[in-house]
């Protein structure tokens, strides 16, 4: 979403501080631990919300969450943060893996392991009704981030089935769409070995993905990216990861490089006002290493073009990334269960 104007030149200021390669210099402690261009100020929303995986906001302005462990799934859920400083209240249990949510209305969409539930009719306590919308499309496949697209349509990312074979379902290592009722499922692009963080920039069609990268190739392995995705796209996965070879022929090119090995997570995209045009810029999570990463988008001929630089660190494990209504932005931080908020000092 854009962010509000009261705060666009100071966010915009702090932005640029950190432009640049993928340098770090520059970074200082802006609070709670966490350091970032001089000119922010991070504090904690909730603390209650160990292995948060994604976020979404209703039409109340209430902050939505998922927790997904790693190996063990008896404690996921869907939570509700009611307010800045408010604990984090379990609202949906008995479901594994969910790492994406989107609210469609008064329902809310939930992504999980080997299927995407609706959930409807929340009395303030609980939701009265749920179903699940589809089923799969992989048998216990991971099931990354849905989003709302402009077009109506639902776009998920679901995790190849493996590091580097090829995946035996059509729809392992894809990116989907398919209808707000589950039916007419499409592949928008294949090839893809994980797409994690899913999101639009505001008032335009362009969906931007992070992308992660085979992790068996040593030496070899490239960065992690964030690329605009494309319906009909193949990424090549896992023949392609970006080497200068025929199997990458004719294949997409991302937009920004990440770090090799990163474990891409979140992506939130900020549309800024600077010297009187609206210029985009992308956060992504690196799970991995900790850190968020700012991906500064130039227009080009085909589309954008962009150069990356650490924006935040001191994070254990960085998974969602959000805006808010008010100009800030939400990390969650899924080692502690510690949900940050990030705003203009």
């Amino acid at each position: 979403m854009y962010l509000r104007s009261i705060l666009l030149c100071l966010f915009a200021a702090a932005l640029l501080s950190a432009c640049g390669g993928s340098r770090s210099h520059g970074l200082t402690a802006i609070g709670a631990g966490i350091r970032g261009p001089s000119g922010l100020k991070a504090m904690i929303y909730t603390r209650d919300l160990p292995h948060v995986s994604a976020f979404a906001y209703d039409h109340a302005g209430r902050l939505w969450a998922t927790t997904s462990g790693s190996t063990s799934h008896t404690s996921d859920g869907v939570y509700l943060v009611s307010q800045p400083g408010a604990a984090a209240r379990k609202v949906v249990g008995g479901i594994e893996g969910p790492l994406g949510l989107v609210w469609v209305g008064d329902r809310l969409i939930v992504s999980s392991l080997g299927r995407v539930t609706e959930y409807a009719g929340f009395d303030g306590v609980n939701f009265r009704r749920s179903k699940d919308i589809l089923s799969g499309p992989v048998p216990g496949g991971e099931n990354n981030n849905v989003v709302l697209a402009p077009d109506g349509r639902l776009v998920m990312g679901i995790s190849a089935s493996c590091d580097h074979c090829v995946p035996a379902s059509k729809w392992s290592g894809t990116i989907l769409s398919f209808r707000q009722n589950g039916s007419d499922l499409r592949v928008l692009a294949k090839g893809v070995r994980a797409a994690y963080g899913l999101a639009y920039l505001p008032g335009t069609k362009q969906l931007f993905a992070s992308l992660n990268q085979r992790d068996d190739l040593g030496s070899h392995t490239p960065g992690d990216w964030l690329a605009i995705v494309r319906s009909g796209q193949d990424w090549g996965f896992p023949g392609c990861y970006g080497q200068r070879t025929k199997a990458c022929s004719r294949r997409p090119a991302p937009v920004g490089v990440l770090d090799a090995h990163a474990a891409a997570g979140g992506v939130a995209l900020l549309t800024l006002e600077l010297a009187g045009r609206y210029r985009p810029s992308a956060l992504v999570a690196e799970w991995q290493l900790g850190k968020i990463q700012r991906v500064a988008l130039r227009r080009t001929s085909g589309g954008y073009s962009g150069t990356t630089s650490v924006f935040l660190t001191g994070f254990e494990n960085p998974l969602p990334v959000i805006s808010t209504r008010n100009g800030s932005i939400l990390v969650g931080d899924w080692g502690t269960g510690i949900v940050y908020r990030i705003s203009a000092s």
